[in-house]
């Protein structure tokens, strides 16, 4: 049987080399016939690994004398699985993760290293012994959070400036969980009762989420999501809460036309049909055809008939202009508020990209906003927690437009409860215990009014 560390480390090398975490993990379980709890310990081993990527080479540092970044690259992953179930991973014998670590390094090419990665890992455990976290830290406020939840020190500073350290400490930590998953329940099929009641006799475990009148959040470990009851009979879909606020925000009413212009995958286009009782007409626009196909399956799923799909660049649609009631821009984003999500999208993401989105949020704001009739409803918004694709974009767009205004959800509304005093919402993961995600209501008006 295939061992499941050694998986570990194979897909630790290509993530590397550059393959994205979740792709290489993928194809490598596809390739074995692992248990269930195997499978289970080489995703832990490989997601927290990536994600625990800093801590590790900190570590590395402090215990070897030759620098992280000076060692073999593949001696360094084999390093990282050691230590990472070291520290993180209480259900495994420290003696386990020793020997198990030495035998990795002698079959794959460092039989001459296995003292040294032996009386490494055995060093750190007589660190802990002596102290619970033996880990080194700097006085900095920005490294030592960086270091010590492994995060890179311009995204720690980027949230330090707007929560302050404890704050800032606890969505670091917050970060580092394994993610939950949500379902929107799909009310033109079923309701709430049903779902929970199926999935419970199912042996599922599942909870309500307080303003979200479609959501159920798994609270037991389930297997493939696709096996679970009602998912072929388009019950339901995975989606997390916050993105459900988004579509609450729109408000969309039946007999409306909707355009989504960042449509793909589909979730908030699909919510969007459920919250109109599929009556009207919704336009979900993407430039990229292979993401609209998952949408495609989904709406056939969930038997929805309003959404029409509209392939290209919602920077270049003229059709679209002054056409929609209500307009989604669901934009790219740099993806901040959902970093417990994508294991190796910290390390991913820099200031020039965050940079480069901006530029793309702007001109996709611009041109879209054209899509929306007189009077009609904007809603923007994007999963990150950084102030420059969000504030920043918004600030910028009504200032150059001045018939636009922000409009804050009604007092009945699902999403009020996440309202700022400038009127937008933002949802701090920390805090409310879902994906970071930033979104505001805008109304086009005359000058006159």
């Amino acid at each position: 049987m295939a061992n499941s560390r050694q998986i570990a480390f194979i897909v630790l090398r290509d993530v590397h080399q550059g393959a994205y975490a979740d792709v290489a993990l993928d194809k490598a379980l596809q390739k074995t016939k692992l248990p269930d709890l195997d499978r289970r310990l080489v995703t832990e081993l490989v997601y927290g690994s990536v994600r625990r990527q800093r801590t590790l080479d900190a570590l590395i540092d402090q215990l070897a004398t030759k620098k992280s970044h000076q060692q073999p690259k593949d001696l360094r992953s084999i390093l990282h699985l050691g230590l990472y179930q070291l520290r993180y991973q209480e259900r495994i014998p420290a003696s386990a993760a020793v020997n198990t670590t030495v035998q990795l390094a002698k079959e794959n090419g460092f039989s001459g290293l296995t003292g040294f990665v032996n009386g490494l890992l055995r060093q750190y455990i007589r660190l802990t012994d002596k102290s619970p976290n033996p880990l080194d830290l700097p006085e900095n406020p920005v490294e030592r959070l960086g270091i010590l939840y492994s995060f890179p020190d311009w995204i720690v500073q980027v949230w330090l400036e707007q929560l302050g350290f404890a704050e800032t400490e606890k969505l670091c930590e917050w970060m580092n969980q394994a993610p939950t998953i949500d379902l929107r329940v799909n009310l033109l099929r079923t309701n709430l009762e049903v779902v929970e009641a199926t999935l419970q006799s199912a042996g599922i475990l599942v909870r309500r989420i307080p303003h979200l009148p479609q959501a159920l959040r798994l609270i037991s470990s389930t297997g493939s999501i696709p096996n679970l009851p009602g998912f072929k009979e388009g019950w339901w879909s995975v989606q997390d809460s916050s993105a459900q606020l988004v579509s609450h925000l729109l408000d969309p009413q039946p007999g409306e036309v909707i355009i989504d212009a960042c449509a793909a995958p589909g979730g908030k286009t699909t919510h969007i049909a459920e919250l109109i009782k599929d009556e009207g007409k919704i336009w979900a626009c993407d430039r990229t055809s292979s993401r609209l196909r998952k949408l495609q399956q989904n709406t056939q799923r969930l038997n929805l008939h309003a959404i029409q799909i509209c392939t290209g660049d919602s920077r270049n649609l003229p059709q679209f202009y002054h056409t929609g009631d209500r307009v989604l821009l669901d934009a790219p984003c740099s993806g901040l508020g959902t970093l417990h999500r994508h294991a190796d999208a910290r390390w991913r993401q820099t200031p020039a990209s965050v940079q480069e989105l901006t530029i793309l949020q702007t001109e996709l704001i611009t041109h879209v906003s054209n899509f929306v009739k007189h009077n009609g409803v904007l809603v923007y918004a994007t999963c990150t927690l950084h102030p420059a694709e969000n504030e920043g974009v918004i600030s910028a767009f009504l200032a150059n437009n001045p018939d636009w205004r922000i409009e804050p959800p009604s007092a009945n509304s699902a999403s009020y409860g996440y309202c700022t005093p400038q009127g937008w919402l933002k949802v701090w993961p920390h805090q409310q215990d879902m994906d970071g995600f930033f979104m505001v209501r805008l109304r086009k008006t005359n000058n006159s009014e």
